[in-house]
């Protein structure tokens, strides 16, 4: 099943923008340019990474909840096993996080 998730990207060196993507392993990897990787934020956030990131030298993009993040991110939701809407509105977001919308 294909279905879209309402997700925020965030490239390096750029602030976050709200899209809906697919929510496919193969567009989720296309997204950080690599094989997925996913840090818990909260109970029903995660971001997904690219695995090997530092590996590769990517960019650093941004620090969050003290996890220093290269390359694009994505933040999104988690109901269960899978990825879902991200819980928090693009304003909310941007209230707890503000560092996301600082250039890097």
């Amino acid at each position: 099943m294909n279905r879209k998730i309402h997700v925020l990207i965030k490239d390096p060196g750029k602030k976050p923008r709200s899209v809906n993507i697919s929510n496919t392993l193969t567009n989720l990897q296309k997204t950080v340019g690599g094989f997925i990787e996913t840090v818990t934020i909260t109970q029903d956030c995660v971001i997904i990474c690219n695995e090997e990131g530092r590996y590769k030298g990517l960019p650093w993009n941004c620090e969050i909840c003290g996890v220093n993040f290269v390359g694009t991110i994505i933040l999104c939701g988690v109901a269960g096993d899978e990825f879902a809407d991200l819980p928090l509105s693009y304003h909310d977001i941007k209230r707890v996080m503000p560092n996301l919308w600082e250039k890097g």
